[in-house]
């Protein structure tokens, strides 16, 4: 039941941040629009700045958990193909959507958060694994932006008469061959 409700504080607190901004939003909005006391809310999250952790932990956590596949496996084509391709899988699942729309809204207010520093450490790391140190730069790049790929294509293309799911799909494409392909020097 403690889990569910944290969820549900997460839930209501990213609607609202995404909505309304986070330096606009109130611990108090947030426990009137869940139907508790302020004093139940802090049961759960003291701040806004805690709520935030929790939900930048999640991606770390499923980050982390990426990275240390990728380091287990051998330095390959196809080791790199199947890290984007796993990427791209749990970028589908959870709340990732909602979160990425919050960090992008309120990048100001969140630019010197420890977590979503940590969150950019992890990503970079993960990048890492798409290549060679002493690959060339432009290979290096490459898997760099097929990462950029998966994220950017959800807010690139929201104006596209498209499903979500042609979305992911032409995302997780266009990443592959982003990575794989030929680059001319």
């Amino acid at each position: 039941m403690r889990d569910d409700t944290r969820a549900k504080i997460q839930e209501i607190a990213l609607r609202l941040f995404i909505e309304q901004g986070y330096e606009a939003t109130s611990l108090r909005e947030i426990a009137e629009e869940l139907g508790v006391t302020k004093a139940a809310l802090y049961y759960h999250f003291k701040t806004k700045d805690d709520i935030v952790a929790s939900l930048a932990e999640m991606r770390v956590a499923e980050t982390e958990e990426l990275v240390r596949w990728a380091r287990s496996q051998p330095r390959s084509a196809e080791t790199r193909r199947e890290l984007v391709v796993r990427y791209a899988a749990q970028l589908s699942q959870s709340r990732h959507q909602e979160i990425t729309r919050f960090l992008e809204r309120n990048q100001t207010a969140l630019r010197d958060h420890p977590t979503i520093h940590r969150m950019r450490e992890r990503m970079i790391e993960l990048s890492s694994e798409l290549s060679s140190p002493d690959d060339p730069l432009h290979v290096r790049l490459r898997g760099s932006m097929a990462l950029f790929t998966l994220h950017a294509a959800m807010w690139l293309t929201h104006h596209y008469d498209v499903t979500d799911d042609e979305r992911r799909a032409a995302a997780k494409k266009v990443a592959l061959e982003i990575l794989e392909g030929p680059c001319d020097d």
